[in-house]
């Protein structure tokens, strides 16, 4: 996963990479080899090079992530730039029907709203786990949950439509 982080004026590419608990992570042209588990939601423990870092993150307003890490906190905004080359068709979408798709093969693990509901752009629609990380589904608009084709439980391949938001 190759993302943009930036914190205050600077920017860098962070490229992810996880198998189990390890995470190889690149952050410009510096590289890493952490182990990471996550004890409690949010909380996470981070050991690199024999000592253990404890990072409590939360999200903010905005996208913006907060990050705390041995009494220091930094706000990050994650930048994915696969999905600005699509933002183009999103805002295209946003007076008519929005599809929510999955980007990889995975499987649902919760499913946070029911069709009828009303949603806000960047609520949460469904959670997917794939490559054993979580990932939340956002509505891309402010609508009504129409369909919700994906439950509890099930397989979904990459591509596959999870929900439609009108």
């Amino acid at each position: 996963m190759k993302l943009q982080a930036q914190i205050g004026e600077t920017t860098s590419t962070v490229e992810i990479k996880r198998d189990g608990a390890r995470v190889f992570a690149r952050v410009d042209d510096r590289e890493y080899e952490l182990e990471a588990s996550e004890p409690e939601p949010n909380v996470y423990l981070l050991k690199h090079e024999g000592r253990v870092y404890e990072a409590f993150v939360g999200k903010g307003a905005d996208g913006v992530t907060s990050v705390e890490i041995d009494n220091a906190q930094f706000d990050v905004r994650l930048i994915d730039p696969k999905k600005l080359r699509g933002a183009g068709a999103a805002a295209v979408a946003a007076d008519g029907v929005a599809e929510i798709k999955t980007a990889m093969p995975g499987k649902v693990v919760r499913v946070l709203v029911a069709a009828g509901n009303e949603v806000k752009k960047g609520d949460g629609i469904l959670v997917v786990e794939a490559m054993k990380m979580q990932n939340e589904l956002k509505s891309p608009k402010d609508g009504t949950v129409k369909s919700i084709n994906a439950p509890e439980g099930k397989t979904v391949a990459a591509g596959d439509v999870l929900a439609i938001i009108e």
